[in-house]
């Protein structure tokens, strides 16, 4: 049960936190957002306020903002159209009934013979059974109510095309952006638990029967040497024992200010798929407690994930990584279990690192992604008009097509691994 709250609650606040900026960058460019959801499928709950519905959706498998104009709208008034008109205090249309008419007394049927509404904002026709022509100013904020739900209209002003160049790009990156600053936010709540990694080659916890351990150094131990190198950072140790598995290695600690002479041999550690073996003596860096140094320690710590993520990405592009080392919903969960069990703190650090790699995927230039998106505006920015809606359109659905086939092939990778 600790595994499902906590999945829910991590799920549920990266997918919050990444559509939250696309919502409120859509909400400062004066889009209408139309919809703030968590999850796709059917809706679970739902409510509405400041002109946008927010529902939580059956499927954890993401998210989404509908802003008004990157979908056709959903109703369109056509010549002929017979529909009831309500009107505010102003005069001006307040609700256009689309169906069930005899539902609200009160609306004048109309037959539509032009109707503007994202530029003129303007109803013309004649009232069934007159001959006279009549105009009707409609509202800004007025509303469609179709099988007596209310979808309000969208001006072109309030629409993502509407909008410039600038303005849409940082609309689509603006959820990625905040899952970056989530993974900061993540790393310094983590810097003030634990502290931050001092620089120095200092020893934290010692692994106990580890090759550290039966070398002899402690926790507190700084090494100073390693052969005829000299160390001043933690990097350079790192890098030294990372590199010399199964090597012995004469070291020289530095405890209480005496200088003493140790030998250890690291143990040979299997590197992942694509990678070589790896020395490690079992030793954690040393914390201290550093309230300024947390904010250069939570950039830090995201930009090093990021490069490991970018990295591992550039390896599955190539070739170097197959697909079976990614993961869907179903391992993130297996992992997630696992890391629960294993203390608070580094089931923050998950969280922090499935953040970075969802803002970083988000960004990949593939069709249905903030990325491919985002290409689409590059390329509208370059060329100096925008693409076809058609084309794009079609771009983002083969595109969301081969992403879904994508996750079912993953899902079912992970569901085999657990049962193997």
């Amino acid at each position: 049960m600790n595994t499902v709250i906590a999945f829910i609650l991590m799920f549920g606040l990266l997918v919050f936190i990444h559509e939250w900026g696309h919502l409120i960058f859509a909400k400062r460019a004066g889009m209408l957002a139309r919809e703030f959801a968590i999850g796709f499928g059917p809706k679970v709950f739902a409510f509405t306020r400041n002109e946008t519905v927010y529902t939580i959706r059956l499927l954890p498998i993401g998210g989404y903002v509908r802003v008004a104009g990157e979908d056709p709208e959903i109703i369109d008034l056509k010549p002929g159209h017979h529909v009831g008109l309500e009107f505010n205090e102003f005069g001006k249309v307040n609700k256009i009934i689309v169906n069930h008419k005899t539902k609200h007394p009160n609306a004048r049927i109309i037959e539509i013979e032009e109707a503007d509404l994202d530029h003129a904002l303007q109803i013309k026709g004649y009232e069934v059974g007159e001959e006279e022509k009549l105009v009707f100013d409609v509202d800004p904020k007025a509303f469609f109510v179709m099988d007596e739900r209310e979808t309000q209209i969208a001006p072109y002003d309030r629409q993502f095309a509407s909008k410039t160049v600038t303005q849409r790009a940082m609309q689509l990156f603006a959820g990625p952006m905040m899952n970056f600053v989530l993974a900061i936010f993540i790393f310094l709540i983590l810097g003030i638990i634990q502290g931050v990694p001092v620089e120095e080659a200092q020893m934290g916890e010692v692994i106990a029967d580890s090759p550290a351990a039966e070398a002899g150094i402690k926790e507190g131990d700084e090494i100073i040497q390693i052969e005829k190198d000299s160390i001043s950072t933690w990097e350079e140790f790192h890098t030294i024992v990372r590199s010399s598995p199964s090597e012995e290695l004469n070291v020289t600690v530095l405890r209480d200010g005496e200088e003493i002479a140790l030998t250890v041999v690291p143990n040979e550690a299997e590197g992942v798929e694509g990678e070589e073996s790896f020395g490690q003596i079992g030793v954690y860096q040393a914390f201290e407690k550093s309230i300024l140094g947390t904010i250069p320690y939570g950039i830090s710590q995201t930009y090093e994930t990021s490069k490991l993520i970018l990295t591992n990405l550039g390896m599955l592009i190539t070739g170097q990584l197959s697909i079976d080392a990614l993961s869907g919903p179903v391992g993130i969960y297996d992992a997630t279990d696992q890391i629960v069990q294993t203390g608070f703190t580094n089931f923050l650090l998950w969280t922090a690192m499935l953040s970075i790699n969802l803002g970083i995927v988000n960004l990949v230039p593939l069709p249905a992604l903030d990325g491919g998106r985002l290409l689409f505006v590059g390329i509208e920015a370059i060329r100096g008009k925008p693409v076809s809606p058609e084309k794009e359109g079609l771009f983002h659905f083969i595109g969301f097509a081969l992403l879904m086939l994508l996750m079912i092939v993953v899902t079912w990778n992970d569901i085999q691994r657990l049962f193997l």
